[in-house]
């Protein structure tokens, strides 16, 4: 999404209002892959079998099979995911450590879904599930944000250095965690963790202006999102955009 008050006002009113347990995926799981698990996962409760503990022998004798389905193995995960039984529970947690290809995604929406099915049933504190494409770490969520440069310039060597100490330190300070920060030539790209509850905008137009502090050099425009990590081609057509924009301006 693009910086938009309004947007990130919602979105930490969403979370301010909320009493409960945070539950956060902290894997990078698509977004429409996550939906498709829901949708299937509500069917499978619908049908849900009563086991044994043979049962549960022989699910993880199959999630281990090679021979096994794809689909066969998208069953047995959300069967176990719904069972409510802790025995389930752990042959998922063993499962996750090493699992498929095929069913690696499926598999940590699994885990979730029997974890937050658990403490529901051994805690009075309501449950509160949270997925992005992107993922997250304990009850931080995590964004991509592309910085570009002002008017495009390319950014000098100290520029490069104020980037590098302002971000580090700022950040730090309000308990959010950078995984990646590159820059490149015009712009910036910020991969980090940050509190569910924090302000996004305040934080990071914070950081910004203490850059700009050093020269003006970075612009307060920029574009931040939880689903996924923007490729090179999209990154171009904003930077392409952005320049006809100042085109047109003039």
């Amino acid at each position: 999404m693009k910086e938009d008050g309004d947007v990130f006002k919602k979105f930490r009113e969403s979370f301010s209002k909320m009493d409960g347990h945070f539950h956060i995926l902290e894997q990078r799981v698509p977004v429409e892959l996550q939906m498709e698990y829901f949708k299937y996962s509500e069917q499978v409760k619908k049908n849900k079998p009563d086991w044994d503990d043979f049962d549960y022998a022989t699910f993880s004798e199959s999630l281990a099979d090679p021979e096994v389905t794809t689909e066969r193995k998208k069953y047995i995960l959300s069967a176990l995911a719904t069972s409510r039984q802790v025995k389930a529970y752990r042959v998922l947690e063993s499962y996750v450590q090493e699992p498929g290809q095929d069913v690696r995604d499926w598999a940590y929406m699994a885990l979730m879904e029997s974890r937050i099915s658990l403490e529901s049933e051994l805690s009075d504190e309501k449950q509160i599930y949270i997925s992005t494409g992107l993922g997250g770490k304990g009850e931080k969520l995590r964004f991509y944000v592309l910085m570009l440069s002002t008017a495009l310039k390319p950014f000098l060597e100290y520029q490069r250095k104020v980037i590098e100490r302002e971000f580090a330190y700022l950040l730090s300070k309000e308990d959010c965690e950078i995984e990646r920060l590159t820059i490149k030539e015009q712009y910036v790209e910020l991969v980090f963790l940050i509190p569910v509850r924090a302000n996004i905008k305040l934080t990071l137009d914070k950081v910004i202006g203490e850059c700009n502090q050093y020269g003006n050099f970075l612009s307060t425009i920029f574009t931040i999102t939880n689903v996924k990590e923007l490729s090179g081609d999209e990154i171009a057509e904003i930077i392409r955009k952005h320049e006809e924009n100042g085109k047109a301006s003039h």
